[in-house]
């Protein structure tokens, strides 16, 4: 999975996902008797069609057998997302990877699968973008709808919009997406506001609250829980997927929302629960943004592949030395002592009032006006 590689001096470095497979072994989730590790196949083109169109497919393929030639027409070939030799098949595995996840889950094999290598979530039907080649959290909802499942819900926390999934699934009413992320107007894509509902067949199945540039952590909880589970009670997935990028975190170059690991946690715990309450257990989730490779990415990470697993690993759990000294050796830099920040992420619920003077509330009733009618939800009240 390290193949996916932009370049030394890209901000998306494998490295991350390397750091992140060795504090989860450090931890000794990969050592529990519930943990099984399945090797992520590339997947074929008859998985990659299902959500991609064949033309952008043999453009991916042709920009891999000559990266120079790639020259931004289809998405890549550009700064944010460059050409590389072995991108093909390099994204095409991180698409297997949560394939693999939805069918473990699918035959009953897990409860709870995570790939935190995926949630490429930018890339579009047709269309690469924002460091994403195939939208492999796409593919993985793909395959559960392609096998049986009625409803799937997507969530997604990346501080980036979810536009490419929610592309993809614009107009199918089987899938709902919604996601919690910095307003387009400060951040990468520019999309993502409370107007994007859906299209005409799939009416209040996209959902988006655009959170306030500095939201922070009460702000983030109080509007997921404003939104999110309602919206999943209302709309009664067979499946969660879900997509944790990490970027929204203080410390993250690209972003700013400052929120901090402790927050992502409690984001990742609610899903499970709400996974646990509506779709008896089933869950996947998927990685997604993150930029601080050291710091951030690895505890988060570490910290949701715990939920899904059922450990007993929490923010207060120490950061093993050894990997501690592994960074430091490594990066020249000090790692955190435990995995959470020790921050208190207490948040106010929605029922305790609407604010109309502040940004995140008025934020939140746009999103709630826009899309809780078409559930049967007062959007003032539930």
């Amino acid at each position: 999975m390290l193949a996916y590689n932009f370049g030394a001096h890209h901000p998306m470095s494998p490295l991350r996902l390397d750091l992140t497979a060795r504090l989860i072994r450090a931890v000794g989730l990969f050592d529990l008797p519930q943990v099984r590790i399945l090797v992520p196949e590339v997947a074929d083109d008859v998985s990659l069609l299902t959500v991609h169109d064949a033309r952008y497919v043999d453009a991916v393929k042709a920009a891999d057998a000559d990266p120079e030639a790639a020259d931004g027409t289809a998405g890549f070939g550009t700064d944010d997302t460059p050409a590389f030799a072995g991108m093909h098949t390099a994204s095409a595995r991180l698409v297997g990877g949560s394939i693999a996840a939805a069918d473990s889950v699918l035959s009953g094999a897990a409860q709870h699968a995570v790939n935190f290598g995926g949630g490429m979530h930018h890339a579009g039907r047709a269309v690469a973008s924002g460091f994403c080649i195939y939208n492999d959290a796409a593919a993985a909802v793909q395959r559960l709808l392609d096998n049986g499942v009625q409803r799937v819900l997507y969530i997604d926390v990346d501080a980036h919009h979810g536009d490419g999934t929610q592309e993809i699934f614009w107009d199918d009413n089987r899938v709902m997406t919604i996601s919690l992320h910095e307003t387009g107007m400060s951040l990468f894509p520019g999309t993502g506001y409370a107007n994007e509902i859906g299209g005409p067949a799939a009416q209040g199945s996209a959902v988006n609250v655009a959170l306030p540039t500095t939201t922070g952590d009460a702000g983030f909880l109080r509007a997921f829980h404003a939104v999110v589970p309602q919206l999943t009670a209302a709309f009664k997935p067979e499946v969660i997927v879900s997509q944790h990028g990490c970027d929204s975190h203080v410390d993250d170059p690209l972003t700013n929302l400052r929120i901090t690991v402790d927050a992502q946690h409690a984001a990742a715990v609610a899903v499970r629960e709400l996974a646990s309450q509506h779709c008896e257990g089933r869950w996947i989730a998927t990685g997604g943004g993150g930029y601080n490779i050291t710091s951030v990415v690895p505890r988060s990470w570490t910290l949701l592949t715990a939920v899904a697993a059922g450990a007993d690993i929490t923010l207060t759990t120490p950061v093993p030395g050894s990997w501690r000294y592994y960074v430091t050796e490594r990066f020249g830099r000090n790692a955190p002592e435990v995995l959470g920040d020790g921050v208190d992420t207490w948040w106010q619920s929605w029922e305790a009032g609407f604010d109309p003077n502040a940004n995140l509330d008025r934020s939140i009733m746009a999103t709630r006006k826009a899309v809780f009618p078409f559930h049967g939800l007062d959007p003032w009240f539930d």
